[in-house]
């Protein structure tokens, strides 16, 4: 079955997290993409435990449907042999320190004159403008400059690092939606783009709540734990056993939770939470008294409870359980597969569903280099090479096919057309 980005060629120059997050997205979606490693060494995360059959297990994940391509970019034959893998594709990913690729010939203002139509997506820490654009960035920067850690954490605690990288895999996120909507751009206009994404801004703009708020109050967002800024009662609650999360905050909600689920209507009367704003005012005590309630039963008990009455709640799950959870295995999340060397593996699937153009886990993760022979023979000999993608119709599809024709009815008055090159 076609897939969305079906004869895309995408060549990666990423390492670590954010950049083959980024190229792992795209893979899935059904592009090409060739991976460009260092000699020896490759990908740093090649070098993550735990270690499947001597492949770490976390590279299988992040690096799945790619191929992987090992050239010296220090050396003129490496040089020469990425330089015509670029001229085959339709966009490049980097996640280097802003100017590194530039000190290698192959920034984006020197490949862009010979290859118009290239997409260059580039993912660093801060940007590639700006005060801290040469500054090495982290996921742990990022977290701390964006906020994040100020907001995280218990509200008489220290500032809290979420154990998620989630500035890596948001960076790589807006990566993979910048190259996507730079590559239906060009299909429109014909000309490819530079697409800057950072890690920093990423993060920041996780912080919605935040944000709006210090726009408009000019005060500093605090730490609130396991509260919600703009809801209630909407957090965590221990049980006779076990833990969930409840969701009643609008009014509907609250009353049906009071009424039905815990049976307390006198709550309903209690100025305190006359309304979500009073509630969210007042969220210490409700808390209190929510908790009191929900430690008489388990929480499958109140879980059902909770379903019967249409409350939105959940359990909160270990990865162990929810990995064999009966939703996730209806959804078909993870993907079984054999890898060369680490054997049977389990990865877990990009989580997008599309009705006509599918995600699909096509190949494991490569070998270090194990596709180099294959793409150097092709990129040598270009007539072999893949067609180049016609653009798409439209206007300016209308107007070629008009002088097309006029050139037909006229021949003496034309001049032979030029062989476009790719890129």
């Amino acid at each position: 079955m076609a897939q969305a980005l079906d004869n895309i060629r995408i060549i990666d120059f990423t390492s670590h997290l954010a950049g083959p997050f980024c190229t792992m997205l795209l893979a899935d979606m059904g592009a090409d993409v060739i991976k460009v490693e260092r000699p020896g060494i490759g990908d740093e995360s090649r070098k993550s435990a735990p270690f499947m059959g001597g492949m770490s297990a976390f590279f299988l994940q992040a690096n799945r449907n790619k191929r992987s391509v090992v050239l010296d970019l220090r050396t003129k034959d490496g040089l020469a042999s990425c330089k015509r893998l670029i001229a085959s594709a339709d966009a490049v990913v980097e996640n280097y320190k802003p100017g590194t690729m530039d000190r290698l010939g192959l920034g984006y203002k020197q490949l862009a004159p010979r290859h118009p139509r290239l997409v260059y997506t580039a993912i660093s820490g801060y940007g590639q403008t700006g005060p801290h654009r040469k500054n090495g960035g982290f996921d742990l920067m990022a977290q701390a400059m964006s906020g994040l850690m100020s907001i995280c954490g218990a509200e008489d605690g220290e500032p809290h690092r979420l154990p998620i990288p989630i500035s890596d895999l948001a960076g790589g996120m807006y990566g993979a939606l910048g190259t996507l909507n730079a590559l239906y751009a060009r299909e429109r206009t014909g000309k490819g783009q530079m697409v800057d994404a950072s890690l920093f801004e990423s993060a920041l703009s996780f912080c919605p709540y935040e944000v709006a708020g210090h726009f408009t109050t000019g005060k500093r967002p605090t730490r609130i734990g396991q509260k919600h800024r703009n809801a209630a009662p909407y957090q965590i609650f221990p049980t006779a056993e076990g833990y969930i999360v409840l969701g009643a905050a609008t009014q509907t909600l609250w009353v049906k939770f009071c009424e039905s689920v815990i049976a307390a209507p006198e709550l309903l009367a209690d100025p305190r939470f006359a309304s979500n704003a009073k509630r969210i005012e007042n969220n210490d005590a409700l808390a209190e008294i929510v908790t009191g309630y929900m430690r008489k039963r388990s929480a499958a008990q109140w879980l059902e409870a909770l379903e019967r009455a249409g409350i939105p709640a959940a359990p909160v799950l270990h990865h162990d359980e929810v990995l064999k959870h009966p939703h996730i295995v209806a959804r078909g999340l993870i993907a079984n597969m054999n890898h060369p060397t680490a054997g049977p593996i389990r990865l877990m699937h990009t989580p997008l569903k599309f009705s006509r153009t599918p995600v699909s886990i096509r190949r494991p993760a490569p070998i270090l280099g194990e596709h180099t022979a294959a793409l150097l023979r092709e990129t040598a000999r270009p007539e072999k090479a893949r067609a180049i993608r016609k653009p798409a119709k439209g206007k300016g599809a209308r107007k070629k096919a008009a002088t097309k024709k006029s050139t037909k009815a006229k021949p003496a008055k034309t001049k032979r057309a030029r062989p476009r090159k790719r890129g």
